[in-house]
């Protein structure tokens, strides 16, 4: 396995208070900058006259509810999502791998969630106390992507979804610096790990871009450039392989699902885009070679929403598409709250008028950017 510098990570004592520093390569990221502004969100939540985030914001869930959740104990060995291939029928073996950590980004998300929306110190310390339990026992590091890939793939999603969360999580001053220096510097170990297999350079599907935002959020947290480096330049991979439809190739390639992979590359790609404008480095306006933007990408998925015939020249299977899904239009909310709605295709703006919600974003996307 190929092996990547990792940062260092040290505590600083400054007027009081302690600051967690990690360092690779060159480069000055602001750690608290998160993809969202926590401050003004805050602000923005409690002034809303949007009844659809309201609504989300009443029906959060909260961390010091649920019960802790403890690391799965040994090599990460989770059965492929598929029986066969990239596609086709569910394996029922993968659910039942995949619970604990499905219920450890609940649990983590839902704190943060809480403490963006009303600054409870109490759900922060949850947050980062759970976070904290998976670190102590060195979670998501012994797994093969070559020999199980789909342990591979739960490592990007559940690192997407905890340094997303760890990223507003930091904007607490209250939380103890040693164990946050603790938790961040085991994040930086497991992202470096994730992007060093030699899989990684061939390997440019959806999962390279939900690599791409579990790096760059763990780069930001971390001050790591190297990670920050990988997540713009998996955002500008996957905008370089969109074509002159609007559409990723490789995901239309996945028969009855194009549509729903259309959508699931497209999850990591926009909250990358705001974790890089929030370090000052715009790559919302990257475009292709051939001039192509993530705003066809959006338009494409809309309009093959409303026409699944969109992807007959790529696919000849009907389409199974799951665009009720709370997930399905997640990643929208941080390209709304940036750009104006009414350029979105009608069956976006028809989606987004109920609330959104993705663990491996953050949580509720609805609270964190929807208006």
């Amino acid at each position: 396995m190929r092996k990547l510098t990792q940062a260092v990570c040290v505590m600083v004592a400054l007027a009081g208070t302690t600051s967690i520093l990690c360092k690779a390569q060159s480069g000055v990221l602001n750690p608290k900058a998160s993809y969202v502004d926590v401050a003004a969100r805050r602000a923005e939540l409690k002034q809303t006259k949007s009844e659809r985030v309201r609504a989300a914001v009443a029906q959060l869930e909260t961390c010091v509810a649920q019960a802790g959740v403890e690391a799965p104990a040994g090599p990460m060995r989770i059965p492929m999502h598929y029986l066969h291939g990239g596609h086709g029928p569910i394996n029922p073996a993968e659910h039942p791998a995949t619970v604990p950590y499905g219920l450890f980004e609940k649990k983590v998300t839902a704190g943060m969630n809480q403490f963006l929306a009303t600054g409870d110190h109490a759900e922060a310390q949850c947050a980062q106390d759970q976070i904290d339990r998976w670190a102590q026992a060195n979670a998501l590091m012994d797994y093969d992507a070559v020999e199980n890939a789909q342990s591979w793939y739960q490592v990007e999603w559940t690192l997407s979804a905890i340094a997303s969360s760890e990223s507003v999580l930091l904007n607490d001053a209250q939380l103890d610096g040693q164990e946050t220096a603790r938790d961040v510097a085991w994040m930086n170990k497991v992202a470096h790990h994730m992007i060093g297999f030699p899989a990684e350079a061939t390997h440019h599907n959806n999962h390279h871009y939900w690599r791409g935002l579990a790096a760059i959020a763990t780069g930001v947290i971390s001050s790591d450039q190297q990670l920050f480096d990988f997540g713009v330049q998996a955002y500008k991979d996957a905008v370089d392989e969109i074509d002159q439809k609007g559409a990723f190739p490789k995901e239309m390639a996945r028969n009855e699902r194009a549509i729903h992979y259309q959508s699931f590359a497209l999850q990591p790609l926009v909250p990358i885009a705001e974790f890089a404008e929030r370090q000052h480095v715009s790559i919302f306006t990257y475009r292709s070679a051939s001039g192509r933007s993530i705003a066809e990408a959006i338009r494409f998925l809309g309009a093959a929403v409303a026409d699944p015939e969109l992807v007959k020249p790529y696919t000849p299977e009907d389409q199974l598409v799951d665009s009720d899904a709370m997930d399905f239009f997640a990643c929208i909310e941080f390209f709304v709250h940036r750009f104006p709605r009414g350029r979105l295709p009608a069956a976006i703006q028809a989606g987004l008028k109920k609330a959104t919600f993705a663990t491996r974003l953050g949580g509720s996307t609805t609270v964190i950017a929807g208006r």
